[in-house]
């Protein structure tokens, strides 16, 4: 369903048939409106809204000077997502200590860590559901009830022959025809930044599903359209209505598996979004020069 000019048309999973479905649900999608909701949690400094999908939650911050995000036991390695250029942090975490600056994605290691924001401003961070104490500040728990259907059991990808270390990249890197997006992985997550866009032109959308995992869409700048398709079955209780909503920045979308969806950017100057896979996705590990530090993490 790809436009030929499309770099994921050469994807393996692009034409992939997903096989019958069971009877039963397909999940439900997420709406997370941040700028229409109360945050789940007001710290000294520091407004928190979480919102999960089947491995992970999307922890979005608005942050002032000196706010600090402390882990006791993280379970596994997480994602601290600076997008602000003006927004810069000191991260602290398996013995070592490190300034990250703005505009930058950074790998923290499992254990304690402490990160202390310098400026005010919006910061990310993304963390699995392993992580009992994050999981349990979620505003869409009724979401998931248990496991979802078509998404399988989580699994860590290897981790880097020189072990978990705070690793950061600055998100300063020149597009390049043929690559999609600025692409990032870690253990735990794939983090595709997309480079600052216009509208997009209605027709030259991409409706496409995925058979085995949610896609995450955090829109930080703009507006974005999404419009998800759900799949028919024999098992007309399956069913449901298309869905098209329109979603401000900052927002979340959780889009399920085997779900139609295309997301399209809106507002006539400029939209952000920022798409969030856990586990990292296979498909994209295998295109040459798509994941940026790849070296750095081996492939599953």
């Amino acid at each position: 369903m790809y436009e030929a000019d499309d770099p994921r048309s050469a994807l393996s999973s692009a034409s992939a048939n997903a096989g019958p479905a069971s009877h039963g649900a397909f999940g439900q999608s997420t709406y997370a409106r941040y700028y229409a909701e109360e945050p789940q949690e007001s710290a000294d400094r520091a407004k928190s809204w979480y919102t999960r999908g089947q491995n992970f939650v999307v922890c979005y911050s608005e942050v002032e000077d000196g706010a600090v995000f402390e882990r006791k036991g993280q379970v596994d390695e997480y994602v601290l997502l600076i997008h602000d250029p003006n927004l810069s942090a000191t991260v602290e975490a398996g013995g070592e200590s490190k300034e990250v600056s703005g505009y930058s994605i950074t790998m923290i290691p499992p254990g304690d860590s402490k990160v202390t924001m310098h400026g005010s401003g919006v910061v990310v961070r993304l963390i699995t559901t392993a992580n009992e104490d994050i999981a349990g500040k979620v505003s869409n728990p009724d979401k998931y009830p248990g496991d979802h259907p078509h998404v399988p059991a989580f699994e860590a990808w290897p981790m880097p022959a020189d072990g978990y270390r705070i690793r950061s990249y600055s998100l300063d890197v020149p597009d390049e025809e043929g690559r999609f997006g600025k692409i990032f992985r870690c253990t735990t997550f794939m983090v595709n930044v997309f480079p600052e866009q216009g509208a997009r032109d209605l027709s030259k959308l991409s409706p496409h599903h995925h058979d085995d995992f949610e896609q995450c869409s955090l829109a930080l700048r703009g507006w974005y359209m999404h419009h998800l398709r759900w799949p028919w079955t024999a098992n007309l209780h399956d069913w449901q209505e298309d869905e098209h909503e329109k979603c401000a920045a900052p927002s979340v979308c959780v889009i399920p598996p085997r779900v139609i969806h295309t997301s399209a950017p809106s507002d006539p100057q400029a939209n952000v979004l920022v798409d969030i896979f856990s586990p990292p996705r296979e498909d994209f590990s295998d295109m040459q020069g798509w994941v940026l530090n790849a070296d750095d993490y081996p492939r599953k």
